[in-house]
């Protein structure tokens, strides 16, 4: 027989059904659960995904299960679910996808088997300019997180150098995000442009660490990759508070710079995670107060001669 419960997300009530369907199985942990570890985070989830078109990575029958990569909002969502439509002109098609206001439209995601968040970094308002520029500290597989710390020490340093305010938090896996708010008066394609100029930069003063070759077949193994691609157009990352959908549930979660030193991304979990937030509250509460230039960055790409291939935008890193 099916069950179900009613949470409360602020204002609005929000149906859960199957509570008790196990959607962790190495911890034990439930949908409920997973429901419970969103509303500990609230503030914290709804404004990292703010206003953004957003895909949901959901998990229908729990990790045991396959993963749906949805981008559409289904029919018979309440009327109170906001949405984004955004088109893909390549395909000639649209979707309407979920745009979070409020914390009630994440629990209605996570009842409708969402596990991970992976939103634009561009808002409602105009989803062809983005306003968020991502780091991506990306490990190859015989990159030791060390290395992960150590190229983090020199993206902050040339992000002071450029008086650029950066976010860092865990990737929920091996790799380090930053994120910088910036003006949402450049395209896609000019955003990748001034990430790869300060990918390239941090190449140069870590040669032997880093690498920005983009075919993974082309890089040494044993070096951090700083995916600047990550910034094309759809293409998204889990939002700092999104629960990665992996056996030991873990977290991409804000850190402070100075916790990078000793932080193991390990433990920053659906089990601690409720308790940190608590305690320090989000570390990205002030994310939105200074949107950057990136003009500098810009007339780095120009001095370097730096163009984007559209072909790397559309194949896996």
């Amino acid at each position: 027989m099916s069950t179900s419960t009613t949470v409360e997300a602020g204002d609005l009530e929000v149906r859960v059904s199957n509570p008790d369907r196990i959607y962790f199985p190495d911890l034990g942990l439930t949908k409920l659960d997973l429901v419970n570890y969103y509303l500990a985070v609230g503030d914290g989830i709804v404004r990292a995904l703010r206003e953004r078109p957003c895909m949901m990575h959901r998990f229908p029958a729990g990790l045991a299960g396959d993963k749906v990569h949805q981008k559409r909002v289904p029919n018979g969502a309440p009327p109170w679910l906001e949405t984004v439509r955004v088109t893909f002109p390549r395909y000639h098609r649209h979707a309407d996808e979920l745009c979070v206001t409020k914390l009630a439209d994440v629990i209605w995601a996570v009842q409708m088997s969402t596990v991970e968040f992976h939103p634009w970094n561009s808002r409602r308002a105009d989803t062809e300019k983005p306003d968020e520029w991502r780091i991506d500290l990306d490990p190859m597989p015989g990159c030791s997180y060390d290395r992960v710390r150590r190229v983090a020490g020199v993206a902050r340093e040339v992000l002071d150098e450029l008086g650029i305010t950066g976010y860092p938090k865990t990737s929920g896996g091996r790799g380090l995000h930053i994120y910088v708010r910036i003006k949402p008066e450049w395209e896609f394609g000019e955003v990748r442009r001034a990430a790869l100029a300060f990918a390239r930069e941090v190449e140069r003063r870590a040669p032997d660490e880093v690498t920005t070759t983009w075919w993974r077949k082309d890089r040494d193994p044993a070096k951090l990759f700083v995916d600047y691609n990550q910034n094309a157009r759809d293409h998204t990352i889990a939002s700092a508070y999104s629960v990665r959908g992996v056996p030991a549930a873990t977290v991409s979660t804000p850190i402070d710079w100075a916790e990078i030193a000793d932080a193991d991304p390990r433990d920053f979990t659906i089990q601690t995670v409720p308790a940190r937030f608590a305690r320090l509250g989000d570390l990205h509460a002030r994310i939105d107060d200074v949107a950057h230039d990136l003009k500098p960055l810009l007339e780095w790409a120009d001095r370097d001669g730096l163009a984007v291939d559209e072909a790397e935008a559309e194949a896996e890193s």
